[in-house]
């Protein structure tokens, strides 16, 4: 089968260096190699979210894991929890605290918009909070939250803890944990960082981590970050779980890629490629869910023009190459989702937008041959 362009806001495409390290020899969690590759990991998370003093966690799981994780470690059950949700996996914040007992209030945009930092400051006075949570960006709808400003606001409110869900941003688009006092930061491996699925990745300040000491026994032993804590602490001596070992040497070698290359010229180049698609997209008739301003630079969620249908428009791009993600929940089948994210170059960017305009001739659909592509490249290669 020919490989097709993955191009989807997850898993997104691997790099070789990354795949040669997740086929490493396996060895014991113990082993003083791998005990050295996951110390250093630790401290480069740390580095990737602009931490001093957070604790990272690095545990088996994905980013669901680590939503929970956030909220069983920070929540008992009647304690308060306000979600702010943009999309579906803020609606998924909700699911999960009511699995626990824990007294739940949303905020909620339309899909496709923001709920604005005064609002969330206004919800913020009437009532004490435990905890807020918030999506940096949703991945179904594309849409990039104002994570800065909310956490100026939530520096008025000392008790509450700060949640980020940080899976379509991390690494991507810039997050400073402790200059925006986040609490506790999760992602996964498989988006920004450009690694295959399989690891949840958190820091907790040392504010989460009180939180937690406070609740004692909680409802959860595999999510229980104090029992990890000892592990991450110093792997060579404690043990509570056996450690997915090679994929701790995929996530090393995809962070020491990222660092390589430099946190600020990554962020740059995922808003240069957004900008590419977004202008290229245009161009062919399509338009943007999300308004300018509050767009990922990880994802793009593009509204169809009229005269083209969702499915058999995806099943012919497939057919021809590019692999995207359908629209999720109230958008299923009037978006399609399309990443730019991990480890994509500008070739990537061109040549997807090619097999778009292909695909488009295929359904005789009208536009001007080049225009998509033409676009893209006046924003890749602008001096």
């Amino acid at each position: 089968m020919t490989k097709k362009l993955m191009m989807i806001p997850g898993p997104t495409p691997v790099d070789q260096s990354i795949l040669n390290a997740l086929a490493k020899d396996t060895v014991s969690h113990l082993d003083p190699e791998f005990v050295k590759i996951l110390k250093e990991t630790l401290e480069d998370l740390k580095t990737v979210v602009m931490t001093e003093n957070g604790q990272p966690f690095v545990i088996p799981g994905t980013g669901t894991l680590g939503m929970e994780v956030a909220i069983v470690n920070s929540l008992k059950k009647g304690d308060r929890l306000l979600v702010i949700s943009h999309g579906f996996f803020g609606d998924r914040f909700v699911e999960i605290a009511q699995c626990y007992g824990i007294e739940v209030e949303v905020l909620a945009s339309e899909w496709g918009k923001i709920v604005e930092p005064e609002e969330i400051a206004r919800k913020l006075k009437e009532k004490k909070f435990d905890v807020i949570t918030l999506s940096h960006v949703d991945t179904s709808t594309g849409v990039c939250a104002p994570l800065k400003e909310v956490g100026e606001i939530l520096k008025q409110f000392p008790e509450t803890i700060f949640i980020v869900d940080g899976v379509c941003a991390t690494g991507g688009i810039e997050e400073r944990m402790d200059d925006w006092g986040i609490d506790i930061l999760f992602t996964g491996n498989q988006k920004a960082f450009g690694v295959p699925p399989g690891l949840t990745n958190a820091v907790f300040s040392e504010k989460a981590l009180e939180r937690r000491n406070s609740l004692g026994k909680i409802s959860a032993f595999y999510m229980d970050v104090n029992r990890w804590m000892p592990v991450m602490r110093n792997p060579a001596g404690e043990y509570f779980s056996t450690h997915a070992i090679n994929m701790v040497y995929a996530l090393n070698q995809g962070i020491k890629l990222m660092l390589a290359e430099g946190l600020e010229e990554r962020f740059k180049k995922y808003k240069r490629f957004a900008l590419a698609f977004q202008s290229g997209l245009k161009e062919l008739g399509f338009n943007m869910l999300a308004a300018e301003e509050i767009r990922a630079n990880t994802v793009s969620t593009i509204l169809y023009p009229a005269g083209i249908e969702d499915l058999p428009f995806r099943e012919k791009l497939y057919e021809n190459g590019v692999l995207v993600s359908a629209g999720k929940g109230v958008l299923a089948g009037k978006i399609f989702r399309l990443g730019h994210m991990g480890n994509i170059s500008e070739n990537e960017v061109v040549a997807t937008l090619s097999i778009i305009e292909k695909t488009l001739s295929d359904i005789n659909y009208d536009f001007r041959w080049g225009a998509g592509t033409g676009a893209a490249e006046k924003v890749l290669f602008a001096k």
